[in-house]
């Protein structure tokens, strides 16, 4: 499978998010009511969105930092965090693998706040990027942000466990595209550090009883994803295909996987798959489901 220009699913449209206003306690955008409380450090002064940035509404009142030409959330990372803690709740330790800039962990920290988060990722730039989001959001005092690869023994506190790991993986190996444009970008789409068996053996290996390993990844590599859970002992026990818009076939898939010796033997080979969800109508506007979906975040529908 050749590489698209970006991950499979595209950016979150932030189109009049980017660059607020300067009231950032304001409670309705465009007739939206934000939900969720308020950070006491939102719009913190010692937080500033320095040239090349923006800073753009992710979950509620929460908001992140991104470069305006690197990686940039997508609708992969809102399905992630979505599908994870709709699936894990009542989630009181939470693992995001190659975390980025933290679109998946502020998303869930959001849904889950009295939770507490560890999230690693190899790039210096995103994790200056997800320090600058999490103290935006109030987040420091339960987010943990890491740097590092996360196969590397050395970035792991003794017998670490979480109820809800969670990634989602680049998608591509090395080779299969052309890998030009930024570093973050390339990263996001490319296997340079791990692929998705390494995120599966990461994961199974952190779970605590009755976790769960929430992700995504291409339908057409669907075997990859089956291999890989098979070979860290893990069960897809759920699924749920991502159809882009109306009428063609689903790109992606969500996953919730466990730890096969967590569950009783009659579980063990057997997948639920759920009706696809569609992200667009066919004549272009968000599909119902989706902006559910969204408000269920807190994003704008």
């Amino acid at each position: 499978m050749a590489a698209s220009a970006s991950k499979l699913a595209t950016p979150v449209d932030t189109k009049n998010q980017t660059q607020p206003p300067r009231d950032f306690t304001a409670p309705f955008f465009k007739n939206w009511a934000k939900p969720g409380p308020l950070p006491s450090s939102v719009g913190d002064a010692e937080v500033p969105l320095e040239e090349g940035e923006t800073l753009d509404a992710i979950s509620g009142y929460f908001r992140i930092f991104q470069l305006t030409k690197g990686h940039r959330f997508s609708t992969d990372d809102v399905l992630t965090a979505w599908y994870g803690t709709t699936w894990c709740p009542c989630a009181r330790t939470v693992l995001d693998l190659g975390s980025g800039i933290g679109s998946v962990g502020m998303i869930a920290a959001w849904r889950l706040p009295g939770a507490r988060f560890v999230t690693i990722e190899a790039q210096a730039e995103s994790v200056r990027l997800a320090r600058k989001s999490a103290r935006f959001n109030g987040l420091e005092e339960r987010y943990e942000i890491r740097l590092g690869d996360f196969r590397d023994p050395a970035v792991w506190g003794a017998a670490e466990k979480f109820d809800l790991v969670m990634g989602s993986p680049p998608y591509f190996p090395q080779g299969t595209g052309i890998e030009g444009g930024h570093p973050q970008t390339v990263a996001c789409r490319f296997e340079l550090r791990g692929n998705i068996a390494d995120y599966c053996a990461v994961a199974a290996a952190r779970l605590a009883p009755g976790g769960i390993f929430a992700c995504v990844f291409p339908t057409e590599q669907l075997e990859r994803v089956e291999l890989a859970a098979c070979a860290a002992s893990l069960v897809i026990m759920r699924r749920r295909p991502v159809i882009l818009r109306e009428g063609s076939e689903p790109l992606l898939n969500l996953f919730v996987l466990m730890l096969a010796g967590h569950l009783p033997a009659s579980f063990r080979e057997r997948t639920w798959v759920e009706p696809p969800l569609i992200i667009r109508q066919r004549d272009g506007r968000v599909h119902p489901e989706y902006q559910a979906v969204k408000l269920a975040i807190g994003f704008p529908p």
